[in-house]
């Protein structure tokens, strides 16, 4: 692949930056994301991740079962500023002890 070739699409990191990462020090798929953003974006390393495994496996020489994935966070939701407020109820419950309004979804709501 060309080295230009973009492995995340959500930070728009490509082939190079991740082999200049790999060739700073970071030898994880955690190092790579703490230098180059590589896996933080919306789809929380969904897309990219065993693409990024597989170059830093190439580069290092470690089988690719050794390389462990990125640790995941909770796939991102909208909030409302309101919810954030506290003037208007929200699907966050867990977060803010509060719960959407009978019947009304994020997508049925208008902006």
């Amino acid at each position: 692949m060309d080295k230009s070739t973009i492995v995340c699409r959500c930070e728009e990191i490509n082939i190079d930056e991740i082999e200049s990462a790999i060739n700073l020090g970071a030898h994880t798929f955690n190092d790579i994301k703490r230098l180059t953003r590589c896996g933080m974006g919306p789809c929380q390393a969904k897309c990219c991740m065993n693409l990024v495994r597989q170059i830093i496996s190439d580069k290092t020489g470690h089988p690719l079962s050794e390389i462990k994935p990125p640790r995941m966070r909770m796939p991102l939701s909208v909030t409302r500023m309101g919810a954030l407020a506290g003037t208007r109820a929200s699907s966050v419950a867990s977060v803010f002890g509060e719960s959407a309004e009978e019947g009304e979804t994020v997508h049925e709501e208008k902006l």
